[in-house]
């Protein structure tokens, strides 16, 4: 039974940083194929930053450079570094795993979801 917890939401104010967190139990973080996946309101849902079969992040355009992905084996979690953040980075944001297909990663293929958590940004 895979399951997700995701923590580190709020609000924040334009420029500001978070860090949100994915625990995770039932699937392990290296075997990668995890990511993080947002929907905005009245948006389609993005994917974020994901890590294909190889380990290899990959991150959308609209937050190259100012979001990381990132992991602790440890603890079996995934996490997402979040800097200069944008009020268009206002959304629900949401961890997923088993997301690749062939090894590469695509949030419409991740089969399990968190719950989610809210991040916005004024």
């Amino acid at each position: 039974h895979v399951q997700l917890v995701e923590s580190g939401g709020g609000s924040v104010q334009a420029g500001g940083s978070l860090r949100l967190s994915c625990e995770v139990s039932g699937y392990s973080v290296t075997t990668g194929c995890m990511g993080w996946v947002r929907q905005g309101a009245g948006k389609m849902r993005e994917g974020v930053a994901g890590v294909d079969s190889d380990g290899n992040a990959m991150y959308a355009g609209s937050v190259k450079g100012r979001f990381t992905i990132s992991q602790d084996n440890a603890k079996n979690t995934l996490y997402l570094q979040m800097n200069s953040l944008k009020p268009e980075d206002t959304a629900q944001y949401y961890c997923a795993a088993d997301c690749c297909r062939g090894g590469s990663w695509d949030a419409r293929w991740c089969e399990y979801w968190g719950q989610g958590t809210q991040v916005t940004v004024s």
